[in-house]
């Protein structure tokens, strides 16, 4: 059975993390982002940051069923080319280029990709999109993010016709949320398929070629409610089938 698992791509984080004696940059990612993934029926592998982002995105792409582009720090505003709020986190750059590339060539290739709350904010930009970058000073309140780790419940209103309405169901959606940023102008070829009651976009996906579909919340919170990942793992299976079946 497990040899029959679509291999699935997980963005880390790379920061600096202590351990015991150890204090030192590394890679990690939470283990509820491979639970996910793995509780359904995929197998999961880490993608951290590289060095030279184009060329090893083409490398690691070609054992990839599928791409999830993960939660973690801001995008950097240099890239839709804003200034700095002084409540943005410095950049990642690496991060950020490397995202950016694995982004560009899984649409090349075909693969299905999900984006997870700082992935739909990425994908946005990737898109000719932009951000709000505090989202306090949009919405008048803290509700997205309460801090100390402590996810917030929030409501997004799930749009039909999309591919989210398929796997979640048309209307309201209990959510957990844990940003500070959020979708300004929406991405060229994108469509909103969710929404909060300030008008938030909530979920973005493509309106043609290869499956994608992002996510402001934190699905990978949920494990009473797998069906955005068990979507994924179905599309990974399919494409690797199809790529398959081409001798690619």
């Amino acid at each position: 059975m497990s040899a029959t698992r679509p291999v699935v791509g997980l963005t880390t984080y790379l920061e600096r993390a202590q351990q015991g004696v150890w204090d030192v940059r590394a890679l990690f990612l939470p283990h509820v982002y491979v639970d996910a993934v793995t509780a359904s029926g995929g197998t999961a592998v880490l993608l951290p940051p590289q060095v030279e982002p184009e060329a090893a995105a083409e490398a690691v792409l070609a054992g990839l069923d599928a791409l999830v582009l993960t939660g973690g720090l801001d995008v950097d505003p240099a890239r839709y080319g804003a200034e700095p709020h002084p409540e943005t986190d410095e950049p990642r750059i690496d991060r950020d280029a490397w995202e950016l590339a694995l982004l560009a060539g899984a649409r090349r290739r075909g693969i299905p990709v999900f984006g997870i709350c700082r992935g739909l904010q990425l994908a946005n930009v990737a898109f000719g999109g932009t951000l709000h970058q505090h989202l306090p000073d949009v919405v008048g309140s803290n509700r997205y993010q309460l801090g100390g780790g402590v996810f917030a419940t929030n409501t997004a209103t799930v749009l039909a016709p999309s591919r989210l309405a398929e796997i979640v169901g048309e209307g309201d959606l209990p959510v957990r949320s844990y940003h500070h940023q959020g979708i300004d102008r929406v991405g060229e070829g994108l469509v909103v398929t969710a929404r909060s009651d300030d008008g938030l976009p909530q979920a973005i996906e493509t309106t043609h070629g290869p499956w994608f579909v992002a996510v402001q919340w934190h699905p990978e919170e949920d494990a009473a409610d797998r069906r955005l990942f068990a979507a994924l793992i179905d599309e990974a299976r399919r494409f690797r089938a199809s790529r398959a079946a081409s001798g690619r």
